[in-house]
């Protein structure tokens, strides 16, 4: 078979068994190709609880298969490869930011999407790295923990002096490899290109860029820039991406060990099998639980829009 049969029989099953593809942006091309939505983990969450199928098949890691669910509980909603987590949501746990609180209980605690819904039942607010500046600034609260990325919470405390914001020891640990001597080096072979970065990178990098933003952010900056030439510093699935949507312009990696591990293991075999087999790990999540976790969810509606 090859990978246009594949693709040409997932999307012939999935409208046949009533099931909506969602494939986040760190996914591979071929995988985009069969997918009813493309979007980062909170885009594609909202588009799970509007889309009028009743299975989900999300095509990313677990933290985003959860929100999925606590959006669209009625939905059944499954995980396409059952290994696909994300490092920096399991680095902090409920008990962990629960103890936190009861020693500083004046504080707010402001949790990245990439959190479990374990985490999130402990948690006052939830942003995406799109929303969290504006959610921020939109806080009556003065004193927050932001968890659990150290360095996208640092983008936002320096740019919100009037707030005090606590950091602990966390991040993503494929947008950390990205240092100042990879953008010295690939500012010299290319000197023309602009620099977007991911604010989930070192604060040091973040200080050099022309654009710093979330993925979806990186991808319409650079599709409606007049530049020609563009340095990525996120993902490095998003450089071919752009370079199927804007063949006109040129992208480079800013490193080419900027690699999510747990993106790369679902494949289109995997969807495949799905669709085809059922074979994928259903999302199951106690009601108490989802509800909870809901809460911060809806008070990042309630802030960000």
């Amino acid at each position: 078979m090859t990978i246009r049969e594949m693709q040409d029989e997932i999307i012939r099953l999935k409208k046949e068994k009533d099931i909506c593809i969602l494939v986040h942006a760190y996914e591979s091309h071929d995988i985009w190709e069969v997918a009813d939505y493309v979007g980062d983990s909170y885009g594609l969450s909202k588009q799970a609880a509007a889309a009028p199928q009743q299975n989900v098949l999300m095509c990313g890691v677990r933290f985003m298969a959860e929100t999925c669910k606590i959006l669209s509980p009625e939905k059944r909603v499954y995980l396409s490869h059952p290994e696909a987590g994300c490092p920096m949501a399991e680095q902090m746990d409920k008990e962990m930011i629960a103890y936190y609180k009861e020693l500083h209980p004046d504080v707010t605690v402001v949790a990245y999407i990439n959190t479990t819904a374990d985490l999130k039942t402990v948690c006052d607010v939830c942003v995406t790295s799109a929303s969290a500046l504006k959610i921020v600034k939109n806080m009556e609260q003065e004193h927050l923990l932001f968890i659990p990325d150290i360095n996208l919470g640092s983008w936002i405390k320096n740019q919100c002096p009037e707030k005090q914001i606590e950091l602990l020891q966390g991040g993503c640990p494929t947008h950390v490899l990205l240092s100042v001597k990879d953008v010295k080096r690939m500012k010299q072979k290319h000197p023309e290109a602009l620099l977007l970065v991911h604010p989930e990178s070192r604060p040091e990098v973040v200080e050099l860029a022309d654009y710093v933003g979330s993925t979806t952010g990186i991808m319409n900056f650079a599709k409606e820039s007049s530049a020609k030439e563009f340095i990525i510093g996120t993902e490095n699935s998003i450089v071919q991406h752009l370079q199927m949507e804007c063949p006109e312009k040129r992208f480079y990696e800013l490193s080419k060990d900027c690699v999510c591990r747990n993106m790369k293991l679902t494949t289109l075999a995997d969807v495949y099998n799905m669709v085809k087999y059922g074979e994928a790990e259903e999302i199951l999540m106690e009601e108490e639980t989802r509800l909870a976790a809901k809460k911060c969810i809806d008070k990042m509606l309630e802030l960000g829009g």
